[in-house]
């Protein structure tokens, strides 16, 4: 089966527009909080950054500035302070989920 014409075009003008991230990507999901936090409650498969050691992690292993990327702490303020260095650091696509339990509400992730 062949794509039409005129949608084979809209994919590559998102390509190019977009870069291949929008598209085929999921977010980078990265937990903001100490490691004893994490030792004690985490989410299988997320990043694990504090805020203070985020933009070189990040840049080493998505240094594509267009990653999207959602960082969460415990409530939000640790996740903000990481949002904005790494905003800062020229990601352009960077969200605050606020606290764990929000992030698990949102991916619909139970804690069993």
């Amino acid at each position: 089966m062949r794509l039409p014409s005129y949608l084979f075009r809209l994919v590559l003008l998102c390509f190019a527009t977009f870069g291949s991230n929008i598209i085929l990507a999921d977010p980078v999901w990265i937990d903001v909080r100490s490691k004893i936090e994490h030792t004690f409650d985490h989410i299988d498969g997320d990043l694990r950054a504090t805020h203070n050691e985020i933009v070189p992690i990040v840049s080493r292993q998505y240094p594509d500035k267009n990653t999207e990327i959602v960082v969460y702490c415990a409530r939000g303020v640790r996740a903000e302070k990481a949002k904005n260095a790494l905003i800062a650091a020229g990601y352009s696509r960077v969200t605050n989920a606020g606290g764990i339990d929000d992030v698990r509400q949102k991916r619909n992730i139970s804690t069993d």
